[in-house]
């Protein structure tokens, strides 16, 4: 199943001590960027604003001040309209917010109508995944195990405790539903750059949407602690292009037969 490892792209794997996301390959991953980034500015704004507002305030209002004037004393201690205002204005920033996060929300709730579906079972401690829209002769869907590669049996260009014997195939440009569950505990599939992280739960079934829109191999992890084994079973997402996705399901059913 390592028909794809020549595609393998360090920049869509995680990377020691990353300050900023990894390069996002589906529209919801995009959207989250986007928001953060807006997110931040604002909230940059915010803290720059209060930090000269309080230092303002500490170098105005110090012990030894005297003030003569009754409009200054009255404005520092009965200010309503200033009072209003800063209730007033966070709720408005608060609501800002809430709109494109809604919007996002809901997009990323959104499966539009698959033209595929994949099936992934969380176990102690490996991934199964069947693409149960084909079936070979005798009506068997295709399916398999994901094992993590151990270090001892790493090839050049395989990711040490990313790297898995058999990687998941899609192709890019194609609306995919993903089905998650569990066989035995709670389990999580997260890869970073899709901007996915679903809960794999035992006895059911959480589905997401998924749209790649750009060819490489993706790497996540499981994200929910489940035993002892937690950080030893990855996630290798191959996405390629719909002639080479063909392909490869003619090979896999070839060999299943």
């Amino acid at each position: 199943m390592n028909f794809f490892n020549n595609i393998i792209a360090l920049e869509k794997s995680p990377t020691q001590w990353p300050m900023t996301f990894q390069d996002p390959a589906t529209p919801i991953m995009h959207g989250i960027v986007d928001l953060h980034h807006d997110v931040m500015a604002l909230v940059t704004f915010v803290v720059v604003f209060v930090a000269v507002m309080l230092y303002g305030a500490l170098n105005e209002f110090t012990e030894g001040k005297t003030y003569n004037d009754k409009s200054i004393n009255d404005f520092t201690v009965h200010a309503p309209v200033l009072e209003v205002a800063w209730t007033v204005i966070p709720a408005l920033i608060l609501a800002v917010l809430a709109v494109p996060s809604f919007v996002l929300l809901f997009a990323a709730d959104e499966v539009v109508d698959p033209a595929l579906t994949l099936k992934v079972v969380g176990h102690q401690w490996y991934w199964s995944y069947e693409y149960s829209d084909y079936v070979n002769e005798d009506g068997e869907s295709l399916q398999f195990d994901s094992y993590m590669v151990p270090t001892d049996d790493l090839e050049e260009g395989q990711l040490r405790l990313l790297s898995v014997d058999n990687e998941v195939v899609l192709p890019v440009d194609t609306h995919i539903r993903v089905i998650i569950t569990a066989a035995d505990v709670l389990h999580c599939w997260a890869i970073p750059s899709f901007g996915i992280k679903l809960d794999a739960c035992p006895g059911r079934l959480n589905q997401v949407g998924l749209f790649i829109q750009r060819p490489g191999t993706y790497f996540g992890q499981c994200s929910e602690i489940c035993g002892v084994n937690h950080g030893f079973m990855p996630i290798q997402v191959n996405a390629v292009s719909l002639e080479d996705y063909c392909d490869w399901i003619k090979v896999q059913l070839t060999e299943e037969l």
